[in-house]
């Protein structure tokens, strides 16, 4: 086991973390929230920890697909424990366990909460929750290989550890430019989600916020009714943009190419939720929402 090269990615996670955690201190700057300082508290330890960590590269950086298991678990357990001190230290959640259990939640897009109110959070709490969606929907290991050289098949093989599935492959011949245009799509998708929802009378900060949580296909609100109090213009964005990043990037990539034939996973992924999607109404909305259900679709497609 080559635990050097390993120390050597947690060491690099730490410091993206760091960097990341910037994002919701200048939030907290921008509505003057002081408790906003424990964001850049928690960001500084974490990049002082990285540099040190990186301070000598291994001599052996070839590492195998075990050790991309370790890396992989090993940097999703490090992005858990300091991603939940801010939590804690701003005292808005009552325990550690409470605020651990949050932000695995957020990581791991789980979206499931331990709070019933949510609007008390500060924004900078708010946006963090709803960021540790977008960071996890992608995975943060995916984002490590556009900016660490590694050597022979050390990418492949933290690639494989780091995504789901029973197999992975490259778009195209560089795992870095695969890593590169997988995060180009799904950055991409959510600028236009964001644009779309400022059209509907969004403000900014909901609109990221909400971008952030339907990309990871979470759920993590910025208010207590979830999505019930918006407009159904705006639902129906959230609803298809929920769908579209349920659909796996490298067909939208082979789609681009016009290489659908190899996308029929996802044709199927699709028909079925459009049928389930079509059962559910016919069952639920007649007999629990007679006027809703045709309310959304009249305002929708019938103005």
């Amino acid at each position: 086991m080559n635990y050097s090269a390993v120390k050597y990615i947690l060491s690099y996670v730490l410091m993206i973390e760091g960097a990341l955690l910037l994002f919701p201190f200048i939030v907290g700057v921008l509505y003057m929230e002081q408790k906003s300082v424990w964001y850049l508290l928690v960001a500084v330890i974490c990049i002082v920890l990285g540099v040190l960590g990186t301070r000598h590269k291994p001599k052996n950086a070839m590492f195998y697909f075990k050790e991309g298991c370790l890396a992989t678990a090993a940097s999703w357990i490090t992005l858990s424990i300091f991603g939940s001190l801010p939590l804690i230290l701003t005292g808005e959640y009552p325990s550690y366990v409470d605020a651990l259990f949050e932000i695995v939640s957020g990581f791991t897009t789980t979206g499931a909460t331990v709070l019933s109110d949510v609007e008390c959070l500060c924004h900078a709490t708010l946006f963090w929750r709803a960021f540790t969606h977008w960071i996890g929907g992608m995975g943060v290991l995916v984002f490590l290989l556009m900016i660490i050289p590694m050597s022979g098949g050390s990418n492949m093989n933290l690639m494989r550890a780091e995504s789901p599935g029973p197999s992975v492959g490259k778009l195209v011949p560089h795992l870095k430019s695969t890593a590169q245009i997988l995060y180009v799509i799904y950055f991409g998708m959510t600028v236009v989600q964001v644009i779309l929802l400022l059209l509907g009378g969004m403000s900014l900060f909901e609109a990221i916020t909400t971008s952030f949580s339907v990309a990871g296909t979470g759920g993590f609100g910025i208010k207590n009714d979830s999505i019930a109090s918006y407009s159904p213009y705006l639902q129906w964005v959230i609803t298809i943009f929920m769908l579209l990043f349920g659909v796996n990037f490298n067909a939208y990539y082979l789609l681009l190419l016009r290489k659908s034939d190899h996308c029929s996973s996802d044709r199927y992924y699709l028909l079925q939720y459009f049928t389930d999607g079509w059962k559910c109404s016919r069952c639920i909305a007649p007999g629990f929402f007679p006027g809703r259900f045709h309310y959304y679709n009249n305002r929708l497609f019938h103005r």
